[in-house]
Protein backbone atom coordinates (compact mmCIF):
# COMPACT_ATOMS: atom_id res chain seq x y z
CA UNK A 1 0.00 0.00 0.00
CA UNK A 2 0.92 3.99 -0.76
CA UNK A 3 2.15 5.86 1.78
CA UNK A 4 0.48 8.61 3.09
CA UNK A 5 3.09 11.13 1.72
CA UNK A 6 3.07 9.24 -1.69
CA UNK A 7 -0.94 9.54 -1.75
CA UNK A 8 -0.89 13.24 -0.71
CA UNK A 9 1.93 14.03 -3.91
CA UNK A 10 -0.76 12.09 -5.84
CA UNK A 11 -3.57 14.37 -5.01
CA UNK A 12 -1.45 17.64 -5.23
CA UNK A 13 -0.28 16.06 -8.59
CA UNK A 14 -3.60 15.56 -9.89
CA UNK A 15 -5.26 18.96 -8.49
CA UNK A 16 -2.88 20.65 -10.78
CA UNK A 17 -3.78 19.07 -13.79
CA UNK A 18 -6.61 19.85 -13.17
CA UNK A 19 -6.18 23.33 -13.17
CA UNK A 20 -4.45 22.69 -16.57
CA UNK A 21 -7.12 20.86 -18.30
CA UNK A 22 -10.09 23.16 -16.58
CA UNK A 23 -7.78 26.55 -18.41
CA UNK A 24 -7.40 24.79 -21.47
CA UNK A 25 -10.84 23.61 -21.87
CA UNK A 26 -11.93 27.31 -21.41
CA UNK A 27 -9.35 28.41 -23.60
CA UNK A 28 -11.04 25.69 -26.35
CA UNK A 29 -14.39 27.14 -25.14
CA UNK A 30 -13.28 30.41 -26.51
CA UNK A 31 -11.55 29.66 -29.80
CA UNK A 32 -14.95 27.38 -30.68
CA UNK A 33 -17.04 30.50 -30.04
CA UNK A 34 -15.05 32.59 -33.03
CA UNK A 35 -14.26 29.40 -34.86
CA UNK A 36 -18.11 28.58 -34.89
CA UNK A 37 -18.96 32.30 -35.99
CA UNK A 38 -16.43 32.26 -39.04
CA UNK A 39 -18.10 28.96 -40.55
CA UNK A 40 -21.75 30.04 -39.95
CA UNK A 41 -20.53 33.82 -41.42
CA UNK A 42 -19.06 32.20 -44.49
CA UNK A 43 -22.19 30.11 -45.29
CA UNK A 44 -23.83 33.01 -47.27
CA UNK A 45 -20.79 33.88 -49.25
CA UNK A 46 -20.80 29.59 -50.22
CA UNK A 47 -24.20 29.64 -50.85
CA UNK A 48 -24.84 32.44 -53.09
CA UNK A 49 -21.42 31.38 -55.07
CA UNK A 50 -23.81 28.24 -55.36
CA UNK A 51 -26.56 29.96 -56.83
CA UNK A 52 -25.10 31.95 -59.07
CA UNK A 53 -23.29 28.97 -60.51
CA UNK A 54 -26.56 27.08 -60.30
CA UNK A 55 -28.14 29.74 -62.66
CA UNK A 56 -25.59 30.13 -65.53
CA UNK A 57 -25.37 26.31 -65.73
CA UNK A 58 -29.38 24.95 -65.31
CA UNK A 59 -30.23 28.81 -67.51
CA UNK A 60 -28.44 27.83 -70.13
CA UNK A 61 -27.78 23.81 -71.15
CA UNK A 62 -25.41 24.77 -73.81
CA UNK A 63 -22.56 25.92 -71.02
CA UNK A 64 -20.20 23.50 -70.00
CA UNK A 65 -17.20 22.63 -68.30
CA UNK A 66 -14.92 19.91 -67.59
CA UNK A 67 -15.57 20.26 -63.86
CA UNK A 68 -19.36 19.26 -64.78
CA UNK A 69 -18.75 16.38 -66.30
CA UNK A 70 -18.49 12.80 -65.06
CA UNK A 71 -15.67 10.66 -66.53
CA UNK A 72 -14.40 7.09 -65.53
CA UNK A 73 -12.66 7.52 -62.41
CA UNK A 74 -8.92 5.90 -62.53
CA UNK A 75 -7.68 8.17 -59.60
CA UNK A 76 -9.23 9.36 -56.81
CA UNK A 77 -8.39 12.29 -54.75
CA UNK A 78 -8.69 12.89 -51.17
CA UNK A 79 -8.83 15.93 -49.09
CA UNK A 80 -8.58 15.28 -45.36
CA UNK A 81 -9.09 18.21 -42.31
CA UNK A 82 -7.17 17.04 -39.43
CA UNK A 83 -5.43 18.73 -36.58
CA UNK A 84 -2.00 19.15 -36.00
CA UNK A 85 -2.29 18.49 -31.98
CA UNK A 86 -3.73 16.13 -29.88
CA UNK A 87 -5.80 16.42 -26.96
CA UNK A 88 -9.24 16.85 -28.83
CA UNK A 89 -10.70 13.70 -28.45
CA UNK A 90 -11.54 11.07 -31.28
CA UNK A 91 -11.43 14.26 -33.60
CA UNK A 92 -8.95 12.83 -35.63
CA UNK A 93 -9.54 9.04 -35.37
CA UNK A 94 -12.82 9.40 -36.45
CA UNK A 95 -11.52 11.28 -39.78
CA UNK A 96 -8.72 8.82 -40.26
CA UNK A 97 -10.96 5.94 -39.95
CA UNK A 98 -13.17 7.14 -42.40
CA UNK A 99 -10.31 7.53 -44.71
CA UNK A 100 -8.81 4.43 -44.21
CA UNK A 101 -12.75 2.53 -44.72
CA UNK A 102 -13.05 4.55 -48.08
CA UNK A 103 -9.60 3.31 -49.59
CA UNK A 104 -10.07 -0.26 -48.39
CA UNK A 105 -13.71 -0.46 -49.76
CA UNK A 106 -12.87 1.69 -53.20
CA UNK A 107 -9.34 0.89 -54.21
CA UNK A 108 -7.51 -1.98 -54.70
CA UNK A 109 -3.82 -0.50 -55.31
CA UNK A 110 -2.39 2.71 -53.94
CA UNK A 111 -1.95 3.61 -57.84
CA UNK A 112 -5.70 4.11 -58.00
CA UNK A 113 -5.56 7.43 -55.11
CA UNK A 114 -3.75 9.90 -53.60
CA UNK A 115 -4.26 12.11 -50.56
CA UNK A 116 -3.85 15.72 -49.59
CA UNK A 117 -3.73 17.07 -46.17
CA UNK A 118 -4.61 19.34 -44.16
CA UNK A 119 -3.20 18.82 -40.31
CA UNK A 120 0.22 17.28 -38.82
CA UNK A 121 -1.88 14.41 -37.12
CA UNK A 122 -3.29 13.25 -41.07
CA UNK A 123 0.24 13.73 -42.42
CA UNK A 124 1.93 11.64 -39.80
CA UNK A 125 -0.95 8.95 -40.25
CA UNK A 126 -0.94 8.75 -43.88
CA UNK A 127 3.29 9.03 -44.64
CA UNK A 128 3.69 5.64 -41.60
CA UNK A 129 1.33 3.88 -43.73
CA UNK A 130 2.74 4.78 -47.38
CA UNK A 131 -0.60 6.14 -48.11
CA UNK A 132 0.78 8.31 -51.01
CA UNK A 133 0.25 12.42 -50.57
CA UNK A 134 0.31 14.77 -53.21
CA UNK A 135 0.43 18.11 -51.42
CA UNK A 136 -0.29 19.27 -47.10
CA UNK A 137 -0.14 22.23 -44.87
CA UNK A 138 0.84 21.88 -41.31
CA UNK A 139 0.72 24.06 -39.10
CA UNK A 140 -2.54 25.85 -39.36
CA UNK A 141 -3.80 28.90 -37.83
CA UNK A 142 -6.71 28.03 -34.89
CA UNK A 143 -8.99 31.01 -37.21
CA UNK A 144 -7.55 30.33 -40.82
CA UNK A 145 -7.75 32.82 -43.70
CA UNK A 146 -8.40 31.81 -47.43
CA UNK A 147 -5.16 33.10 -48.10
CA UNK A 148 -3.24 30.37 -45.51
CA UNK A 149 -4.77 27.41 -48.15
CA UNK A 150 -5.54 29.32 -51.00
CA UNK A 151 -2.64 27.82 -52.99
CA UNK A 152 -3.35 24.18 -51.90
CA UNK A 153 -7.13 24.20 -52.99
CA UNK A 154 -5.80 25.70 -56.66
CA UNK A 155 -3.83 23.34 -56.88
CA UNK A 156 -6.36 20.93 -55.59
CA UNK A 157 -8.99 21.61 -58.23
CA UNK A 158 -5.89 21.94 -61.27
CA UNK A 159 -5.23 18.16 -60.33
CA UNK A 160 -8.95 17.68 -61.58
CA UNK A 161 -8.38 20.20 -64.49
CA UNK A 162 -5.39 18.28 -65.67
CA UNK A 163 -7.20 14.87 -65.37
CA UNK A 164 -4.71 13.40 -62.87
CA UNK A 165 -7.39 12.66 -60.80
CA UNK A 166 -10.88 12.29 -62.01
CA UNK A 167 -12.59 12.95 -58.78
CA UNK A 168 -11.93 15.20 -55.78
CA UNK A 169 -13.47 14.01 -52.15
CA UNK A 170 -13.06 15.93 -49.10
CA UNK A 171 -13.10 14.07 -45.53
CA UNK A 172 -13.23 15.91 -42.41
CA UNK A 173 -15.76 16.26 -39.43
CA UNK A 174 -18.92 18.27 -39.90
CA UNK A 175 -19.76 20.69 -36.70
CA UNK A 176 -23.27 19.95 -35.99
CA UNK A 177 -22.98 21.66 -32.11
CA UNK A 178 -20.42 21.53 -29.52
CA UNK A 179 -20.77 18.52 -28.34
CA UNK A 180 -21.29 16.82 -31.37
CA UNK A 181 -19.49 16.20 -34.36
CA UNK A 182 -19.91 14.15 -37.45
CA UNK A 183 -17.38 12.63 -39.93
CA UNK A 184 -18.55 13.44 -43.23
CA UNK A 185 -17.44 12.47 -46.65
CA UNK A 186 -18.26 14.58 -49.67
CA UNK A 187 -17.69 14.88 -53.29
CA UNK A 188 -16.41 17.96 -54.70
CA UNK A 189 -15.33 17.51 -57.79
CA UNK A 190 -17.08 17.11 -60.71
CA UNK A 191 -19.55 19.22 -59.30
CA UNK A 192 -22.80 17.57 -59.43
CA UNK A 193 -26.67 17.94 -58.41
CA UNK A 194 -26.73 21.94 -59.31
CA UNK A 195 -30.17 21.42 -61.28
CA UNK A 196 -31.54 21.06 -57.55
CA UNK A 197 -30.43 24.55 -56.88
CA UNK A 198 -32.72 26.49 -59.16
CA UNK A 199 -30.51 29.67 -58.81
CA UNK A 200 -31.54 33.55 -58.39
CA UNK A 201 -34.65 35.04 -60.06
CA UNK A 202 -32.46 38.15 -60.71
CA UNK A 203 -32.53 39.02 -64.40
CA UNK A 204 -28.31 38.65 -64.80
CA UNK A 205 -26.66 40.14 -67.74
CA UNK A 206 -22.98 38.26 -68.19
CA UNK A 207 -20.14 40.02 -69.57
CA UNK A 208 -18.14 38.68 -71.44
CA UNK A 209 -20.30 35.65 -71.72
CA UNK A 210 -21.69 33.27 -69.84
CA UNK A 211 -19.36 30.40 -70.72
CA UNK A 212 -16.22 32.91 -70.08
CA UNK A 213 -17.38 33.51 -66.52
CA UNK A 214 -18.24 29.87 -65.74
CA UNK A 215 -14.80 28.96 -65.95
CA UNK A 216 -13.84 31.83 -63.62
CA UNK A 217 -16.60 30.92 -61.07
CA UNK A 218 -16.48 26.75 -60.92
CA UNK A 219 -12.62 26.61 -59.41
CA UNK A 220 -13.16 30.07 -56.88
CA UNK A 221 -16.63 27.74 -56.03
CA UNK A 222 -14.60 24.48 -55.66
CA UNK A 223 -11.96 26.52 -53.63
CA UNK A 224 -14.65 28.13 -51.54
CA UNK A 225 -16.14 24.61 -50.54
CA UNK A 226 -12.73 23.15 -49.38
CA UNK A 227 -12.22 26.59 -47.30
CA UNK A 228 -15.84 26.61 -45.91
CA UNK A 229 -15.18 22.83 -45.27
CA UNK A 230 -11.64 24.04 -43.56
CA UNK A 231 -13.68 26.58 -41.14
CA UNK A 232 -16.68 23.92 -40.18
CA UNK A 233 -13.42 21.54 -39.39
CA UNK A 234 -11.74 24.23 -37.21
CA UNK A 235 -15.15 24.58 -35.33
CA UNK A 236 -15.40 20.80 -34.59
CA UNK A 237 -11.56 20.78 -33.78
CA UNK A 238 -11.89 23.20 -30.81
CA UNK A 239 -15.60 22.02 -29.25
CA UNK A 240 -13.87 17.93 -29.47
CA UNK A 241 -11.19 19.77 -27.62
CA UNK A 242 -13.41 21.43 -25.00
CA UNK A 243 -14.89 18.27 -24.63
CA UNK A 244 -12.32 16.21 -24.06
CA UNK A 245 -10.46 18.70 -21.25
CA UNK A 246 -14.04 18.76 -19.64
CA UNK A 247 -13.55 15.43 -19.33
CA UNK A 248 -10.13 15.38 -18.32
CA UNK A 249 -11.12 17.75 -15.48
CA UNK A 250 -14.38 15.95 -14.29
CA UNK A 251 -12.26 13.09 -14.21
CA UNK A 252 -9.43 14.56 -12.10
CA UNK A 253 -11.73 16.15 -9.59
CA UNK A 254 -13.10 12.15 -8.95
CA UNK A 255 -9.57 11.11 -9.03
CA UNK A 256 -9.05 13.39 -6.21
CA UNK A 257 -11.99 12.46 -4.07
CA UNK A 258 -10.86 8.87 -4.52
CA UNK A 259 -7.14 9.56 -3.33
CA UNK A 260 -8.55 12.14 -0.32
CA UNK A 261 -10.71 9.03 0.63
CA UNK A 262 -7.74 6.39 0.54
CA UNK A 263 -5.53 9.38 2.40
CA UNK A 264 -8.05 9.56 4.89
CA UNK A 265 -8.73 6.25 5.63
CA UNK A 266 -4.55 5.72 5.09
CA UNK A 267 -4.36 8.14 8.00
CA UNK A 268 -7.32 6.45 10.57
CA UNK A 269 -5.64 3.67 9.89
CA UNK A 270 -2.23 5.06 11.06
CA UNK A 271 -3.34 6.56 14.06
CA UNK A 272 -5.57 3.69 14.83
CA UNK A 273 -2.33 1.52 15.12
CA UNK A 274 -0.34 4.13 17.02
CA UNK A 275 -2.80 4.24 19.83
CA UNK A 276 -3.42 0.46 19.69
CA UNK A 277 0.70 0.39 19.85
CA UNK A 278 0.61 3.08 23.23
CA UNK A 279 -2.55 1.36 24.83
CA UNK A 280 -0.48 -1.95 24.55
CA UNK A 281 2.70 -0.42 25.79
CA UNK A 282 0.80 0.89 28.91
CA UNK A 283 -0.64 -2.79 30.05
CA UNK A 284 2.65 -4.05 29.24
CA UNK A 285 4.13 -1.55 32.28
CA UNK A 286 1.22 -2.50 34.49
Amino acid sequence: MASLRDIKKRIDSTKKTRKITSAMQLVSASKMNKAEQNAKGYVPYSEKMQEVVANIANSNPDVSHPMLEKRKVKKTGYLIITSDRGLVGAYNSHVLKLLQQTIQERHQSPDEYTVIVLGRKGYDYCRKRDIPITNSILGIADHPQFSDIKDLAKEAVQLYSDEEIDELNIIYNHYVSAISQKPTINKLLPIENLHEHNGTTADYEYEPNQEEILKVLLPLYAESLIFGALLDGKASEHAASMTAMRSATDNAGELIDDLTLTYNRARQAAITQQITEISGGAAALE
